[in-house]
């Protein structure tokens, strides 16, 4: 087959035959919608259009298996056994996965495509990163003159006008009032995809105007409005740590919503790079129009995203999983105060307050790995991209191994870790120092086994009686409510006898508080009542 052919070539097979017959619908309106974006009518798509989760894949592998050689499938599913390998002097485990697994450095870019979120590449020059950016914006439906005229190249002196538009020249002169100053807007901030080349070269001015940008949808010159759609968007960067000409400020870093690192190209695969020189292809340049997306099948497939399902148990694990980092119990007196958020806000010594912090076994305490906590950005942020991948994958729910995967990739950079703590000492952990992508799926693993040990699927008297609560206090009586208020006062006795604080502990001692406020409050408006 002509290589030319084989580029333009999108497979006539079912990319996953579990596929259920129609994809998730979005649900009817309910009080929660009103903080996930504007109305949904709850209508379900045209019968005759195309199964979108299914052309998401065909993109996938047309991108991982023709444009972009990629051989590292790092976000590993099974089926059953797999076959395992432990290779060198470290015996570090080499998995032959039994089931269909994916690349992460093309998997995540286009989820991010598909929930219009924001994804860093990280990498050495010359790894695809901006190759990878571009394919994206094809995907979108613009051209690849379009998609390169619009990219925006951070250097030492770019301004906020190189970067959003300038005032018209004759408005300046002829104007009356700031009204009359028209903007000559730049035109890719039209575009819905957005790619940011080498983003931690941009002067910190000029990374504030982006940041407004990014964050809130919207550019600012002279006063003057431009509303932007929504897209996806996409940086590079030759590393992760902000560094570069300038510095990256704290909270543009923390708009990012993945981090993609871009490994290393294997030679083995050099005979396809031949091929491309001697047919002067460019993947980017023949893209099949059957995977490129519209605006409408963009929308229609993030509403499809946020309708699929986050099972009880899959949340609770990520709530203990979440509960184990913020506490800090020397930071503070009062007991909320206690978190590492309030000794990082002190601007106190980090060590110093480390060093006060005593009787906790820092080995086995997870929360010891960290020196901060996760907010509720990222938490948010992690739940859509769990979303977006068992949507990929066919299912209508989330499954426990599609937030192991994906959780890596949304927490680089927002997780950081505490290398003086006992666990990176140990010779075994000595890897983790660098490779943060698996420490953070080890600090899940670990925290998932805790769990079970727990037994908190079958065994969460603070779940329960959250759920009692959930439940509504209309029609309660007096006694009933003196008998839930001594319910929890009893359980506070009997989690805290003898028992060292840890996190999860922490979280749940702080929600028996707030249901004990909350009950009580009803308390003393009933009695009012009588």
């Amino acid at each position: 087959m002509p290589p030319f052919n084989l580029f333009n070539r999108v497979s006539k097979a079912p990319t996953n035959p579990r596929t259920p017959a129609q994809p998730p619908q979005p649900r009817q309106f309910d009080v929660a919608d009103l903080y996930q974006g504007p109305l949904n009518t709850g209508q379900a798509p045209d019968s005759a259009a195309p199964a979108l989760d299914e052309k998401l894949r065909q993109a996938y592998f047309w991108i991982v298996n023709t444009a972009i050689i990629s051989p590292h499938y790092d976000i590993e599913y099974n089926h059953g056994p797999a076959q395992t390998y432990a290779v060198g002097d470290a015996r570090r485990t080499l998995n032959l996965p039994s089931a269909q697994s994916y690349s992460s450095f093309v998997l995540l870019p286009l989820l991010t495509f598909a929930t219009r979120r924001k994804c860093l590449f990280v990498g050495g020059p010359g790894r695809g990163k901006t190759a990878s950016a571009i394919l994206m914006g094809v995907l979108s439906g613009a051209s690849v003159k379009d998609v390169k005229r619009a990219m925006q190249h951070g250097h030492p002196q770019m301004t906020i006008a190189d970067l959003l538009g300038n005032p018209l020249p004759a408005d300046l002169v002829n104007a009356q009032s700031m009204d009359e100053i028209r903007i000559a807007w730049r035109a890719w901030l039209g575009m819905r995809v957005k790619i940011i080349d080498e983003y931690n070269r941009i002067p910190p001015r000029t990374q504030s105007a982006l940041l407004t940008l990014m964050g809130d949808n919207y550019a600012e010159v002279l006063n003057h409005i431009y509303e932007c759609p929504e897209s996806a968007w996409y940086l590079t960067a030759n590393d992760d740590q902000g560094g570069g000409t300038y510095e990256v400020i704290e909270a543009l870093r923390d708009r990012i919503d993945v981090v993609v690192q871009a490994l290393a190209f294997n030679p083995r695969f050099l005979g396809e790079l031949l091929v491309r020189i001697e047919e002067n292809l460019k993947p980017e340049e023949l893209v099949p129009p059957e995977i490129v997306f519209t605006p409408a099948e963009v929308d229609r497939m993030v509403e499809e995203i946020r309708a699929v399902a986050v099972p009880e148990p899959i949340r609770r694990r990520l709530e203990f999983f979440t509960s184990q980092f913020e506490l800090l119990a020397a930071a503070g007196d009062q007991f909320e105060y206690m978190t590492k958020d309030t000794a990082r806000l002190s601007g106190f010594d980090w060590s110093a307050v480390i060093a006060a912090d005593s009787g906790r076994d820092r080995l086995k305490d997870l929360g010891c790995q960290t020196v901060n906590g996760l907010s509720v950005r990222n938490l948010m942020t992690l739940l859509i991209y769990a979303k977006a991948l068992a949507y990929f994958r066919g299912n209508a729910e989330v499954e426990l191994d599609d937030v192991r995967q994906v959780l890596p990739f949304v927490l680089h950079d927002k997780l950081r870790p505490d290398l003086d703590a006992p666990f990176f000492g140990l010779p075994e952990n000595a890897a983790f120092r660098t490779d943060q992508i698996s420490w953070l799926r080890r600090l899940f693993d670990l925290s998932s086994a805790e769990y079970d040990r727990l037994d908190l699927d079958h065994n969460d008297p603070v779940g329960e009686m959250g759920a009692q609560f959930e439940e509504g206090l209309d029609g309660l009586t007096e006694r009933e409510v003196l008998k839930r208020l001594n319910r929890i006062e009893k359980h506070v006795g009997e989690q805290i006898r003898g028992r060292k604080l840890y996190g999860h502990l922490y979280d749940d001692l702080l929600k028996l508080k707030y249901l004990h406020q909350r009950y009580t409050n009803y308390l003393v408006w009933l009695r009012s009542q009588a």
